[in-house]
Parts: structure tokens; sequence; C-alpha cells
């Protein structure tokens, strides 16, 4: 069962390593788990390492242990650890109540006379013990006061699937967008000269008190961003992402240019400022105005008929086909990443082959935004 555990981390894409998994045995062997709630916590803190993890840590666990039905001899083993653990932590303790009210005038009572905090026992409020008030405790019935409640266990835990939004592979919101673009700005001082207070006391301190200005020039985003988005057909399904995306890119302000391209499958004889205004330009002219130092984001799920991509010009065009026009932007524009909202799962098909090979392809969530970004940024 517990390689059960190791293979469903794998094939959630956790990469434990060897030494993880043998430090996460030698813990089994020191007794660290003697419940399967413990060994719940042991397995996270030992083969995770973010918290962004903590979901398909969750999924994988529970595929392990919902449900499954132990081999004889397993079974009984767990059994006697968890009765280990039951003995240890010592019976359930009842209190009787006549109803909720006289539970709720007892806690007031003895809450009143109760002058210092405390810990186990079984009459006063608090922590452990026996007391049917308070927290963590072995009473089966009582009110809860603070901390958290016991008594579920760990696979219902991570059933309940509470770190899901910690995850990297999920799609994005605005901020998103927005923190990963900033990561691309490259700042030049190429602006207007302005007085830079510092080093004008600075050069003014070593010459003796005689005054000598410093004039800087601005600093300013050198980056030239353009955005390449697929519209329509099979990417309707991704219309809201995308335009989170596009809404990101245009709020941030800070880009030496940024313009914006909508295009259907890929891009043919003309490029599309707005489909319903149908505001356009020819596809050779946009190219022309592109130079090395601009950095192309294409968005779409580059899936499509493979005559769309290898044949003509699209619809009923002449000219060049898709393909060629995407390495044509390829060979002007080197700093290039292609962002797909389809999972890689869905990626084995000739056209996303294609397109792969010619554009770095990365998935369109906040991990595969970090590492398309980090690729336009190596390449600047």
């Amino acid at each position: 069962m517990l390689l059960n555990l190791l293979f469903n981390l794998r094939n959630q894409g956790l990469k434990v390593g060897a030494g993880e998994w043998l430090a996460f045995l030698r813990g089994l062997e020191s007794g660290l788990a003697g419940s399967l709630d413990e060994l719940y916590f042991l397995a996270r803190a030992v083969l995770i390492h973010t918290e962004a993890h903590y979901d398909v840590f969750d999924v994988a666990f529970t595929a392990t242990f919902e449900g499954v039905e132990l081999p004889a001899p397993l079974k009984e083993e767990l059994a006697g650890w968890l009765e280990e653990a039951k003995a240890a932590m010592g019976e359930k303790v009842h209190h009787d109540f006549d109803s909720l009210e006289a539970m709720r005038k007892e806690l007031e009572r003895r809450l009143a006379e109760q002058k210092e905090r405390h810990d186990g026992g079984g009459h006063w409020v608090g922590t452990g013990g026996s007391s049917p008030f308070g927290n963590s405790g072995r009473a089966d019935n009582g009110i809860r006061i603070g901390g958290e409640g016991g008594g579920r266990g760990a696979v219902q835990v991570a059933g309940e699937r509470r770190w899901a939004g910690y995850r990297t592979d999920v799609q994005l919101d605005v901020r998103d967008f927005k923190v990963a673009l900033a990561m691309l700005r490259k700042f030049g001082r190429e602006g207007q000269e302005k007085l830079n207070l510092d080093g004008t006391i600075d050069r003014t301190a070593k010459n003796a008190g005689e005054i000598e200005l410093d004039m800087q020039k601005e600093r300013v985003n050198r980056v030239k961003l353009v955005l390449m988005m697929d519209t329509g057909g099979s990417m309707e399904p991704n219309a809201a992402l995308v335009s989170r995306l596009f809404t990101a890119a245009k709020a941030l302000k800070t880009f030496k240019t940024f313009e914006a391209w909508h295009f259907h499958n890929c891009p043919y004889g003309w490029l599309y400022k707005d489909y319903r205004t149908f505001e356009r330009m020819p596809t050779a002219q946009v190219l022309e105005k592109l130079t090395p130092q601009h950095r192309v984001v294409w968005v779409g799920d580059a899936s499509m008929a493979p005559w769309e991509l290898f044949q003509g010009g699209g619809w009923g065009e002449t000219g060049p086909t898709g393909m060629q026009w995407l390495q044509r932007f390829a060979e002007r524009c080197p700093s290039s990443v292609w962002l797909n909202p389809d999972p890689p799962r869905y990626w084995d098909h000739p056209t996303v082959r294609a397109i792969g090979a010619t554009v770095p392809m990365f998935p369109l969530t906040v991990e595969g935004l970090r590492a398309s970004i980090q690729r336009l940024r190596a390449a600047a």
C-alpha cells in the first residue's frame, strides 16, 4: 500500500525522490506514525516541499487509502497501530447532561469559578483531558471552545481538498497575469534626464562642498510586448481566460510598447485588432514592424485540422501557410513563447507538436506562465 502511495504521488506529477522516500520509511520504522492520521501528516511533512503541492498530495493520499481493502496481515497490523494509539490517548469519557441548555449553564458556572488556564483534567475549561468544555480532549459530548475539532480521519481531511487554491497548475486570474508579466520588465536609462539627488550629494561631498550635479536619465522599461491571441472555434471555452490575460497586459502600462492581435487557429494573411469591427492589418505589415527586441506571446490551443496549418493560406486566402507565417515570426522575434490553455496531456496532436517545435510551448497555468516568462527573460 505504501508503494501505491508513492505511485499515486508520481501520477499526480510530484517528483518524490529516493532520499525523501527512504526518510519517510525511516520515520515509520522509528514509530513516528502510529495511526493513519499520523501517517498522513508524516508523509506530507517529509515528501512535500511547498504548500502549492498540498492539494495534489491530498488527491494521491485519498486515492491510496479511501475504500481500500487491505490484505489481512497488513490490515491486522494497521488495526494494531490504531489500538495502540487509542490506548495512548485514553478511552472516551461520557458526560451526562439533561439538555443543551443544562450543558450551557454548567459551562457558565465553571467559567465563573475558574481563575486560570487549565490543561488536562476532567472539570475545568481547557485543553486535553476529559472535561466536556474546551478542546482536544477525550469527552464524547460537550462544548468545544477554540482549537480545531478532532475525530475526523486523515482520509476525510484529505478528501476535503482544502488546499486546492494553493496549486500552481490551475488557471490564472488577472492578478496572477499581472504579477507574472511584471517579471518580464527590463529597465534601462534612456528617458529624459532628471536630477539624482543622492548622487548629487555624494559627488558634492567628494568635491569638498563644491556643488556638482548628478543628472541621470529616467529608468524606462525596454521590453516591447506583442500578444497574439487565437479567437473563436475550439478557443471559445477559454475566451474568459484569454480575456484576463489581455486585461492584465493592457492594464500594466509599463512596457515600452504593447500591442495585441487576434487570429483564428494560426496567422494567415491578416491579423485583427477587433473581429467585431473588422479592424485588421496585413500580417506581413505587422511582421515588418517587429524587431528581435520584441517579446511575442502566442495564446492558443494549437489544435486544428492539419491542412489548416500546413496547406494554403487559410480562409480561402493564397500565400504562405500558417506554419510558414509562424516560422517567419519565430525567426524575426526569437524571444517568443506559446501559452496553451489545454493541459499537456492533450498536446499529442500533429499541429500542436509542430507548433511546439517552432515556438516553445507552455501550459497556461501559474507554473507554466512563470516558466514562459523565465524563458523570455533568459533570451533578453
